[in-house]
Protein backbone atom coordinates (compact mmCIF):
# COMPACT_ATOMS: atom_id res chain seq x y z
CA UNK A 1 0.00 0.00 0.00
CA UNK A 2 2.58 2.92 1.17
CA UNK A 3 5.69 2.45 -0.98
CA UNK A 4 7.74 5.43 0.76
CA UNK A 5 7.64 8.60 2.39
CA UNK A 6 8.69 12.16 0.50
CA UNK A 7 9.61 14.70 2.79
CA UNK A 8 9.55 18.03 1.39
CA UNK A 9 11.75 21.43 2.99
CA UNK A 10 10.48 24.93 1.71
CA UNK A 11 13.94 27.28 0.77
CA UNK A 12 14.24 30.80 -0.15
CA UNK A 13 17.09 29.64 -1.72
CA UNK A 14 15.94 26.08 -3.48
CA UNK A 15 19.22 26.11 -6.12
CA UNK A 16 21.22 26.79 -2.74
CA UNK A 17 19.99 24.22 -0.76
CA UNK A 18 19.74 21.04 -3.60
CA UNK A 19 23.04 21.53 -4.20
CA UNK A 20 23.81 21.71 -0.04
CA UNK A 21 21.89 18.05 -0.25
CA UNK A 22 23.64 17.33 -3.23
CA UNK A 23 27.03 17.81 -3.03
CA UNK A 24 27.67 18.31 1.14
CA UNK A 25 25.73 15.69 2.99
CA UNK A 26 26.24 13.40 -0.62
CA UNK A 27 22.17 12.35 -1.04
CA UNK A 28 22.09 10.93 -4.44
CA UNK A 29 19.23 12.09 -6.56
CA UNK A 30 17.05 12.04 -9.80
CA UNK A 31 16.23 15.40 -11.92
CA UNK A 32 12.86 15.28 -12.22
CA UNK A 33 12.61 18.68 -13.87
CA UNK A 34 11.67 19.61 -17.27
CA UNK A 35 13.82 21.89 -19.72
CA UNK A 36 16.36 24.35 -17.43
CA UNK A 37 13.97 23.55 -14.53
CA UNK A 38 16.54 21.48 -11.94
CA UNK A 39 13.83 19.73 -9.90
CA UNK A 40 15.92 17.40 -7.88
CA UNK A 41 14.78 14.28 -5.67
CA UNK A 42 17.03 12.85 -3.35
CA UNK A 43 17.12 9.30 -1.62
CA UNK A 44 17.05 9.88 1.91
CA UNK A 45 17.60 5.88 2.76
CA UNK A 46 15.54 4.32 5.47
CA UNK A 47 13.31 6.35 7.52
CA UNK A 48 10.79 6.07 10.08
CA UNK A 49 7.89 8.36 11.78
CA UNK A 50 7.38 9.71 15.36
CA UNK A 51 4.21 11.69 16.75
CA UNK A 52 5.12 13.76 19.22
CA UNK A 53 2.42 15.74 21.74
CA UNK A 54 1.97 19.29 21.38
CA UNK A 55 1.03 21.60 24.18
CA UNK A 56 2.68 22.05 27.65
CA UNK A 57 5.92 20.07 28.75
CA UNK A 58 7.16 18.90 31.86
CA UNK A 59 9.90 21.49 31.71
CA UNK A 60 7.53 24.34 31.46
CA UNK A 61 7.82 25.32 27.77
CA UNK A 62 4.92 24.68 24.93
CA UNK A 63 5.54 22.65 21.89
CA UNK A 64 3.28 24.22 18.79
CA UNK A 65 2.15 21.86 15.85
CA UNK A 66 4.86 21.45 13.41
CA UNK A 67 6.94 19.35 11.26
CA UNK A 68 10.49 18.16 11.58
CA UNK A 69 13.11 16.60 10.00
CA UNK A 70 16.20 14.76 11.34
CA UNK A 71 18.87 12.50 10.08
CA UNK A 72 19.73 9.87 12.00
CA UNK A 73 24.14 8.59 12.51
CA UNK A 74 25.88 6.15 13.92
CA UNK A 75 29.09 8.48 15.08
CA UNK A 76 27.75 12.32 15.42
CA UNK A 77 31.18 13.86 16.05
CA UNK A 78 32.83 12.10 12.72
CA UNK A 79 29.77 13.17 10.76
CA UNK A 80 30.37 16.90 11.71
CA UNK A 81 33.99 16.63 10.92
CA UNK A 82 33.04 15.17 7.59
CA UNK A 83 30.55 17.79 6.95
CA UNK A 84 32.55 20.61 8.31
CA UNK A 85 35.35 19.16 5.83
CA UNK A 86 32.63 19.64 2.92
CA UNK A 87 31.59 23.58 4.11
CA UNK A 88 28.96 22.84 6.24
CA UNK A 89 28.43 25.13 9.41
CA UNK A 90 26.58 23.98 12.45
CA UNK A 91 24.00 26.57 14.56
CA UNK A 92 24.61 24.14 17.83
CA UNK A 93 25.72 20.77 19.30
CA UNK A 94 26.89 18.13 19.71
CA UNK A 95 24.30 18.57 22.95
CA UNK A 96 23.08 15.75 24.75
CA UNK A 97 18.73 15.37 24.61
CA UNK A 98 18.29 12.45 26.12
CA UNK A 99 17.46 10.65 23.73
CA UNK A 100 20.35 11.01 21.35
CA UNK A 101 23.29 13.04 20.95
CA UNK A 102 21.73 16.34 18.57
CA UNK A 103 23.57 19.15 16.19
CA UNK A 104 21.69 21.06 14.28
CA UNK A 105 23.04 22.02 10.66
CA UNK A 106 22.54 25.08 8.89
CA UNK A 107 20.71 24.31 5.53
CA UNK A 108 21.30 26.89 2.45
CA UNK A 109 17.81 29.13 1.81
CA UNK A 110 16.11 26.60 4.28
CA UNK A 111 15.67 26.10 8.18
CA UNK A 112 18.57 24.16 10.16
CA UNK A 113 17.93 20.16 10.15
CA UNK A 114 18.86 17.65 12.77
CA UNK A 115 21.67 15.58 12.92
CA UNK A 116 21.36 12.82 15.53
CA UNK A 117 22.98 9.92 17.03
CA UNK A 118 20.18 7.99 18.78
CA UNK A 119 19.72 5.86 22.18
CA UNK A 120 16.18 4.79 21.66
CA UNK A 121 15.99 1.90 19.65
CA UNK A 122 14.79 2.79 16.13
CA UNK A 123 12.89 1.27 13.73
CA UNK A 124 14.01 2.22 9.76
CA UNK A 125 15.42 -1.98 9.79
CA UNK A 126 12.34 -2.70 10.12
Amino acid sequence: MLLACHTLIYSDDAEATRIFFRDVLGLRNVDAGTGDDNWLIFRTGPSELGIHPTGPSHDGSTTSRHHALSFIVDDLESTMAELRAKGAEFSSGPQDHGYGIVAMVQVPGADDVQLYQPRHQTAYGL
